[in-house]
């Protein structure tokens, strides 16, 4: 069966390297690894200290104050909230409505919500197997979600997306791609993961890993949904 061989028996595969990663980095630098230090350098020299971060807020709110805030955390905010699962999703749901009114073919059309469904797999059950905890120590606005901190599923699911979109207009539209196929591919996605670090979400290894798996996922879904 193509879709065990090519998709389901690699996933697996993904699912168990990203597993046994984890547990090795977490084993090497404990809960508050070398490469915490660096964020809440990044942090301090904004004025974000834990001591004085206060209760956290939602989403929301975050965006609604940014106004009030340093350069860096406007920026970040309005990402962060861009990269939750409920935008994600209604993003997916969307991608695949304008795919297929712009293009009529269904392989294409399905291909947003596929990239984040083959991630979202990948990511929940290599998270499970790790149990890594979330940045000690740090700044935090807005209160984490209670999954494992690596690797990152805000960012796997920005590559992952944004990825089969940049694919999507390569095949569909040579001309727009040269432009915006490094911006959807690299671009977005990377300021998200910046904003997950920034924000005290995840430690910088989690945002690798999570960019690696969505990277992986967009590749799949190329081969098996765009290019075919």
């Amino acid at each position: 069966m193509p879709l065990l061989r090519d998709v389901i028996l690699p996933g697996l595969a993904v699912i168990a390297a990203f597993a046994t990663a984890g547990r090795v980095i977490r084993r090497i630098g404990g809960d508050e690894p070398r490469e915490d230090r660096a964020v809440r350098a990044l942090q301090e020299r904004f004025g974000h200290r834990p001591d004085v971060a206060g209760a956290a807020l939602t989403a929301e709110s975050d965006v609604t104050a940014a106004v009030a805030r340093e350069p860096i955390d406007r920026v970040t905010a309005p990402l962060s909230w861009y990269s939750g699962v409920p935008q994600t999703i209604a993003n997916g749901a969307i991608w695949c409505g304008v795919t297929w009114l712009l293009t009529r073919r269904a392989r294409s059309a399905i291909a947003p919500g596929a990239a984040l469904a083959v991630e979202t797999a990948c990511f929940v059950s290599s998270a499970a197997l790790v149990g890594r905890l979330r940045p000690q120590r740090v700044w935090r606005p807005e209160t984490p979600h209670g999954t494992s901190s690596f690797p990152s599923g805000h960012t796997a699911a920005a590559f992952a997306l944004h990825g089969a979109l940049a694919d999507l207009l390569d095949r569909h539209d040579g001309r727009g791609a040269g432009i915006l196929g490094p911006i959807l591919r690299y671009g977005i996605p990377g300021v998200i993961a910046f904003s997950r670090i920034y924000r005290g979400q995840h430690h910088i290894s989690d945002t690798v890993a999570g960019a690696i798996l969505g990277r992986w996922t967009a590749g799949v879904i190329r081969r098996e949904l765009v290019a075919s």
